[in-house]
């Protein structure tokens, strides 16, 4: 595993109800929004190396405002380093736009990992073909969403599904 943020102490969650996986992020901004969502629904983030931006990024404080110390981030130095550590706890849902069903028709879990893709090119396709792939539905000529609206679309359906609210 790679060190976090330097110079911050960071949560550690027991038994999150979910985890956020993030493949090779490279916005910044992006994943200091998701690192907030994470801190206020208390659900683990797993960082996938390697990364676009650097973890002492002033971008990527700024986006997690103060709340750093309030998130279980996990690094992990390649996507089988994170497999390795998952170990086979919980199952690993994963999102792309090329997936044929919505993610509304997933099986979840308390425990679960929901896998996001790069903001630019998502997920290898070895990944998607190899664990359950769901998309959000997209209408119109917009290819895609935004990242962290992504991450919070799906985490939070998934929480309510889980009856954490």
């Amino acid at each position: 595993m790679i060190r976090p943020i330097p110079g911050i102490k960071h949560r550690t969650l027991d038994d999150p109800h979910l985890h956020v996986v993030l493949y090779q992020p490279e916005i910044p901004a992006n994943t200091g929004n998701i690192a907030r969502l994470c801190g206020a629904a208390e659900l683990a983030l797993h960082l996938i190396h390697p990364l676009g931006f650097k973890v002492d990024d002033k971008h990527l404080k700024r986006a997690g405002l103060d709340y750093w110390h309030e998130v279980d981030v996990r690094h992990h130095s390649s996507f089988e380093a994170f497999l390795e550590e998952m170990n086979g706890n919980g199952g690993l849902v994963v999102f792309s736009r090329h997936a044929p069903m919505a993610y509304t028709k997933a099986e979840i879990s308390r425990g679960d990992y929901l896998l996001f893709g790069r903001e630019t090119l998502g997920l290898p396709r070895h990944i998607r073909e190899k664990y359950p792939c769901f998309a959000i539905p997209i209408w119109g000529n917009v290819r895609s969403l935004n990242l962290s609206t992504s991450v919070g679309i799906v985490a939070y359906h998934y929480l309510h599904k889980l009856g954490r609210f």
